[in-house]
This record gives structure tokens, C-alpha cells and sequence, in this order.
């Protein structure tokens, strides 16, 4: 079992994390308009059944409700959110302006992108700021939060208090610097990591061993990646179409040849297995379930993989659900 941390935030990831019991985080994409009622049904499906709720930033660069908004909304609604915040659109006193708006609403936990190219999306001729990247983006939210300065050297009165995440492909080309590029990003200030949805479980357990063999679990927390299929469709279109994400032939042929009224329970099922094999992997602390338009799956998955109920932080003496530590 992981050694116990003190938590230096209030948010509610980071004392699951630092009390070691896995933690459980799942994902909310705004709309593609200002209807709040749609995050307000997406929140009360995972509402209970998750410690805290990713808001994505126009997600593969499509144009949606800001992620600062839908993290308010959700906030309001007795969740704690994940403000999703990435560098391709906003300079860095746009950066600045919204890490403060957040903590002005006490949302205590970032999570540090670089955001899809604007040519996956609906405006294929706006332009990309990236005037830092996202490593420059850690070190700053780390510079405003424990030197309470802004990057060009001023004061901040009431620094923002937030925990600070990072995403992490273990599958992506070359993977020789997979683990390096980690370790940069844990240097540049990632407190916890969410990875890219895992289904080549050799390939994971291979860039865990590389982790492990630098101390890096040591340094930061990692959460696995999750996504269930719905469809035989889905998995081709993930194996052969999304960039990053590596889904074995066997897999697919496995989602194939399940009868289709009966695939979207098989993509259940292969899920349910990975968190199992997952669970037993020394470094992980957690999983991030990412289903994706799909959020009323979430609370049959996390029962189903005996991750609930959820830690109870005002009880005293609670056993933590057991992390692997070999």
C-alpha cells in the first residue's frame, strides 16, 4: 500500500490520492450550445460515483461551451470538477485571467493540455496561439500557486489553490521517449496523471516497468485511462483513426464477433477486465473513465469493479481500497 502524503490543496482528488485509496475520475464534455441542463444531467448520472469530474476544453478543437462555465455549473451541482485548460487557445495572460476565475469559484484541480490541432475541428482556419506549451503551462500554475506570483514576476493577491494533473500517452510514436517526456512533465510540476485510454495492455505494463524503473510513481500520481467500447464500429474506428490510441487486433475481432445487440455489454466487459489487470499494476493509484457520450455507464462500471462505494473523507479509519505496490 502507498505510503499516506499530506495533501497541500483542498481538493478532494488529492486527498483520495494522498489517503491511498484508488481513485475514481470520469469525464464531462460540455455542449455544443449554452443549454447548462445538459451538464446538469451528465453530472447527476456520475454524481456519487466518481471523486472528481474532468470538464474538457473544445475537446478535438470542435466549439463548445467553455470549460471555466461548465466547470462553475458542475461545481454548483455538488461536483468537483477538473478544469480541462489547454494552450492552443489562449495567450498567457488569457491563461492567467482564467486559472484566477477559477480559483475565484475554489475549483481545485487543472488539468495542463496542449489541445487538439485546429484541423480536427469546425474551424479549420483559426489559428493556434500556443504562446507556451504545456510545460511551460505546469510550471506556471505551479509558479501562481506556491510562490502566489503571476509569470511575469507580480504579486498575486489570493494565489489560486489547485492540483495540478497532466495527460500522458504511453502509446504514442516514438515510445522510447514515452518516459521521458513523463519525467519532464513531472519536473515541470504534475501532481497526479491521467493517461490515454489503455486496451494494448503489454504496451502499459511496459511503459509502467520504464515508471518504475526511474521512481517516477513515486513522484506523481497515475490514473489509467479507461474508454468501453459501445460498438464493433467504435473499436475499428479507434484502432484505425485515432491518432494515439493502440487497439489490438484481438480486440477488435473480439467486438466483431459478439452479435450487435450484444457488443455494447462486451465493451463493458473488456473494460471491467482491464481495470482488473489494471488494479494489479504496481503505480497506478486510480482510473479515468472516459465514456465517451456515454456517461450513464459510468456508475454500473465503477460498481461493477468494486470501486464503490466511493471514500468517505469525513469517516475516520476508512480502509483505503488496495493500490498495487508489486
Amino acid at each position: 500500500m502507498r505510503e499516506k502524503r499530506t495533501p497541500r490543496t483542498s481538493s478532494r482528488l488529492e486527498k483520495i490520492l494522498a489517503e491511498g485509496h484508488l481513485a475514481v475520475t470520469s469525464e464531462c464534455g460540455p455542449p455544443r450550445g449554452s443549454d447548462g441542463a445538459v451538464l446538469e444531467k451528465k453530472g447527476a448520472m456520475l454524481k456519487g460515483y466518481i471523486d472528481v469530474v474532468n470538464v474538457t476544453d473544445n475537446q478535438t478543437s470542435m466549439t463548445r461551451l467553455c470549460s471555466l462555465a461548465a466547470s462553475i455549473r458542475l461545481k454548483q451541482a455538488g461536483l468537483e470538477p477538473v478544469l480541462q485548460m489547454v494552450t492552443r487557445d489562449r495567450n498567457r495572460i488569457a491563461l492567467q485571467s482564467d486559472i484566477l476565475g477559477a480559483a475565484s469559484f475554489d475549483i481545485n484541480n487543472i488539468l495542463c493540455l496542449t489541445g487538439d490541432h485546429q484541423s480536427f475541428g469546425d474551424c479549420k482556419t483559426g489559428q493556434n496561439v500556443h504562446d507556451i506549451d504545456s510545460m511551460q503551462l505546469l510550471q506556471m500554475v505551479r509558479q501562481m500557486r506556491d510562490e502566489g506570483l503571476f509569470i511575469g514576476g507580480d504579486a498575486i493577491s489570493r494565489p489560486p489553490e489547485m492540483f495540478i494533473g497532466a495527460a500522458a500517452n504511453p502509446f504514442a510514436d516514438p515510445f522510447e521517449i514515452r518516459v521521458p517526456r513523463l519525467a519532464k512533465k513531472i519536473a515541470a510540476g504534475a501532481e497526479f496523471i491521467q493517461t490515454q485510454c489503455i486496451y494494448n495492455m503489454e504496451k502499459f505494463e511496459a511503459w509502467m516497468q520504464g515508471v518504475r524503473d526511474r521512481g517516477l510513481h513515486e513522484e506523481t500520481y497515475i490514473l489509467a485511462g479507461v474508454t468501453p467500447f459501445k460498438t464493433a464500429g467504435m473499436a475499428k474506428y479507434m484502432r484505425s483513426r485515432v491518432p494515439g490510441i493502440d487497439v489490438p487486433d484481438e480486440l477488435v475481432k473480439r467486438m466483431s464477433d459478439t452479435p450487435k445487440e450484444k457488443q455494447a455489454e462486451e465493451g463493458i466487459t473488456i473494460c471491467l477486465e482491464t481495470i482488473e489487470r489494471l488494479k494489479e499494476i504496481e503505480g497506478v493509484c486510480g482510473f479515468h473513465i472516459m465514456a465517451i457520450e456515454w456517461e450513464e455507464k459510468v456508475p454500473e462500471i465503477v460498481q461493477r469493479a468494486g470501486l464503490y462505494p466511493r471514500p468517505d473523507l469525513e469517516a475516520p479509519g476508512q480502509e483505503p481500497a488496495k493500490v498495487a505496490t508489486s
